[in-house]
């Protein structure tokens, strides 16, 4: 089967990126599927993750100023030459089928190229604060996005509680897939760890405020803070952290291209984000029996989480408790170790083999019903 994936960059470490290694990978090496991603903001730029030597990567060159939004009339002149460059390729490679991973301009042509090829749209974010807004231009945007979603083959999203959100009977939900392994956290080190790009989606403001009110209490631990800046957000986090005193406790440290191994040396997961949808990072954390405290944010993290199991999971923004139950896994050492033994049994149901066994029976549904209509 040949399979093409479009994404904007593999360069940046992320969600999107981390899942369409794995994915691109286990059709490449183990399915034995030609694959190819074709990217359109590479920039030259090597993936920060492993891809097998089997893939073929093609960069259209598009680049697209990132925070500026894609209908900024600077980013509008480039459409065209996105839409046809794409079009070349479609043309040259005559893929079975394009799966779409992140959201771009693409998104309102790439349906109407190559009809005859099928397409999935993957959907990796939330929309339930899209959903609560009301006003008349979000309104027509809306309505434009679901008449274009309706041309793709298949929408595939990452959980349940989602569906609400769509209006389109061309859905499927497969979740993020794990890779378990033996590699196993030990739980003994002073330190807490939580990992995302340096975004407002990723709230890391809350969690200084936390950090502020339980290492007054264990001020012989340390947070530590993975991810790329973004948008300069690192600096204004890192301002409120000295105004705090908290520069001894609390660290940014960077990016890492392997997330598990990191794990080994930490003893917690915590995650404060505003939104979620299917958060690679906590399968990750659950792999390798580390214990999570997360918000219990729309809507990924009560999908992947079982409370007071594998992890306590809080009530959405109350710090309050946040705070309460961080201390007690700081203070107790047995009960990370439960919770991480729960975790490793609990992520076994999104093991990389049954989630693949998933997509594989879905394009092979899909190019079956394109050859017999």
């Amino acid at each position: 089967m040949k399979i093409l994936y479009l994404t904007d960059q593999t360069y940046l470490h992320g969600g999107i990126e981390k899942v369409l290694s794995q994915k691109a990978n286990y059709f490449a090496d183990i399915f034995g599927d030609e694959v190819t991603i074709v990217t359109y903001n590479q920039m030259d730029n090597n993936p920060c993750y492993v891809f097998s030597d089997k893939i073929k990567f093609i960069d259209l060159g598009v680049n697209y100023e990132v925070g500026k939004s894609y209908f900024h009339p600077r980013h509008l002149q480039k459409i065209p030459y996105h839409l046809s460059s794409l079009n070349k390729i479609l043309l040259k490679i005559q893929p079975d089928i394009v799966i779409s991973s992140s959201f771009g301009p693409d998104f309102y042509f790439l349906p109407y190229l190559q009809r005859q090829i099928p397409k999935i749209k993957e959907f990796h974010t939330t929309r339930y604060f899209s959903s609560q807004v009301t006003n008349f231009k979000a309104n027509i945007f809306q309505r434009i996005t679901h008449h274009i979603e309706k041309s793709f083959t298949k929408l595939v999203i990452l959980n349940e509680d989602e569906l609400p959100y769509y209006h389109s009977d061309n859905m499927t939900v497969i979740p993020n897939p794990a890779e378990i392994d033996c590699t196993i956290c030990t739980l003994h080190q002073k330190r807490i760890i939580s990992a995302g790009r340096i975004s407002y989606q990723k709230n890391f403001e809350d969690l200084i405020e936390i950090g502020k009110q339980v290492l007054q209490c264990f001020p012989d631990w340390q947070i530590h803070i993975y991810g790329d800046d973004y948008l300069g957000r690192q600096e204004i986090l890192q301002q409120n952290i000295n105004n705090l005193n908290l520069q001894n406790n609390i660290f940014f440290k960077g990016t890492t291209s392997d997330l598990k191994n990191t794990f080994l040396d930490y003893s917690i997961y915590v995650m404060t984000s505003n939104h979620e949808t299917f958060p690679m990072v906590l399968l990750e954390a659950l792999s390798v029996g580390l214990p999570v405290i997360s918000y219990d944010c729309p809507t990924g993290p009560s999908r992947i989480l079982a409370d007071n199991e594998d992890s306590f999971l809080v009530p959405y923004k109350n710090l309050d408790i946040f705070v309460q139950k961080l201390k007690e896994l700081m203070q107790d050492e047995n009960l990370r170790i439960q919770m991480g033994g729960k975790g490793r049994e609990n992520v076994q149901r999104f093991s990389i083999e049954k989630i693949m066994k998933q997509w594989n029976g879905l394009l092979n549904s899909l190019i079956i019903k394109k050859t017999n209509p």
